[in-house]
């Protein structure tokens, strides 16, 4: 049986009847009459597009220009003060601190008290790059996204995080501990290997790394001091993370902001040293 319809067989004449249409399929052998067909579209897994209409492009899709100008921040800056505390309501001062001192990257980490209000706030802010670290899931970005932040980081390598951040054109910075790690990340799509924790050797390592893979963008974060900053960045850094050395635990706790203004002046002043 060739499996085709007459339109004026009793079949044929019946499905007429209740209205359904022939089409001509020669041309598209495996078609099945009165079932719906999707032509191709070309479209990236995941997409959802109807057929004959436009894409249904993600609604956090970045621009290319935006994703460089993150890129060239970064480059520029340098230093990202990193901001996690227990402490409920220190989130906005203490970062408002920070970038009294000189920072122009910032990251509210998701584990402190208050960290999406704070972003929220910051969204507006054409005087500072913000973003949101420990993100975990796809949802956690999309929380971040939502809130105003420019770019995303981990504590570990996600692969799907970081994926879907490639996709939608969205600055990542995974965690990554070893070399392997990093080109993982790179080949995944994240522009930024954020080197987390600190690991033995240093600046020496990084030297070493940074020697051997030109490629990627290393992001030390945890364990980098103001005395070793510059260090840092003469080995090959491209950027860095500072966490408790721009926010050291008592003093947010105190709330003494003018200290930590100080500090991240010093911070400031370490990185242009480099």
């Amino acid at each position: 049986m060739s499996g085709k319809i007459k339109p004026n067989s009793p079949l044929g004449q019946l499905l007429t009847s209740k209205g359904v249409k022939f089409v001509h399929c020669a041309a598209r052998p495996g078609t099945r009459v009165g079932v719906p067909t999707v032509a191709p579209t070309g479209a990236t897994l995941g997409s959802r597009r109807t057929v004959g209409g436009p894409c249904n492009m993600s609604t956090y899709t970045q621009t290319e220009a935006h994703f460089q100008s993150v890129l060239k921040q970064f480059a520029e800056h340098k230093a990202c003060a990193v901001l996690r505390t227990p402490i409920v309501g220190a989130c906005t001062p203490a970062m408002n601190a920070a970038v009294d001192g000189g920072f122009k990257l910032v990251e509210f980490t998701l584990t402190t008290p208050g960290c999406l209000d704070s972003v929220a706030e910051y969204a507006s802010r054409k005087d500072v790059l913000t973003g949101v670290g420990t993100v975990m899931t796809v949802d956690d970005a999309k929380r971040a996204l939502d809130a105003g932040a420019q770019f995303i980081v981990s504590p570990v390598l996600i692969p799907e995080v970081v994926e879907w951040c490639a996709a939608n054109k969205i600055v990542c910075a995974p965690g990554c501990q070893t070399p392997s790690e990093m080109v993982q990340a790179w080949k995944l799509g994240a522009p930024i290997q954020k080197l987390f924790p600190g690991v033995a050797g240093g600046p020496a390592w990084v030297r070493a790394v940074s020697a051997a893979l030109p490629m990627l963008r290393i992001n030390p974060t945890s364990g980098v001091e103001i005395s070793t900053a510059a260090d840092y960045l003469r080995a090959g850094a491209s950027s860095l993370g500072f966490v408790a050395p721009a926010f050291p635990p008592k003093l947010v706790e105190n709330k003494e902001w003018d200290a930590i203004s100080k500090i991240a002046s010093e911070i400031q002043a370490a990185v242009k040293s480099a």
